[in-house]
């Protein structure tokens, strides 16, 4: 039996959930979402929670139950608080400015990166060497920090590059003579 899936997302006040077939819509403060499940699992919204149950006992289903309730619940999180992730950039000369909708990256290359920031998320740059995403669907936001983070991932050698907040970076050392 799924631990997570047994436990009933519980939504707060001014969270408001429907389902209609395999598909929840979440409404909350900060906007609304939609997740579409699988044909293995049952949603429903009683008392003011969403309960998701497995139909039949394949393992596909007991897979399903988890992740299903799992999402739903990201969904709650995503309309209430939202999603954010922190982005470091470290580097002789590196650093980030946002000019409208564009993130302008100077990151050693011979020219600036501009990065178009998608619909549903907002990048800020507080500092020249701090990037935030912030968005209500965790899996944009996370693809968003990803693809920024790819421009110039971190090296272990001197620590260069664009690092999440808090990662740690196992350095290693260079040649000797």
């Amino acid at each position: 039996m799924s631990r997570i899936g047994k436990k009933p997302v519980e939504l707060p006040s001014g969270v408001e959930a429907s389902v209609s077939g395999q598909t929840v819509t979440i409404k909350g403060p900060k906007g609304t979402r939609e997740f579409r499940a699988t044909d293995d699992v049952t949603l429903a919204v009683e008392d003011n929670a969403v309960t998701v149950t497995p139909r039949g006992k394949s393992k596909r289903a007991r897979q399903q139950w988890g992740m299903s309730r799992t999402q739903v619940a990201n969904l709650v999180t995503g309309v209430t608080q939202g999603f954010k992730k922190e982005l470091e950039i470290t580097g002789v000369g590196y650093r980030a400015q946002m000019q409208g909708n564009t993130l302008k990256l100077a990151l050693g290359y011979s020219h600036d990166v501009n990065f178009e920031v998608p619909e549903g998320v907002t990048v800020t740059a507080p500092k020249q060497t701090e990037v935030v995403i912030e968005g209500i669907d965790q899996q944009l936001v996370g693809q968003v920090a990803a693809n920024i983070r790819e421009w110039r991932a971190p090296e272990p050698y001197k620590g260069k590059g664009i690092r999440y907040k808090g990662e740690y970076i196992f350095r290693k050392e260079g040649k000797k003579k």
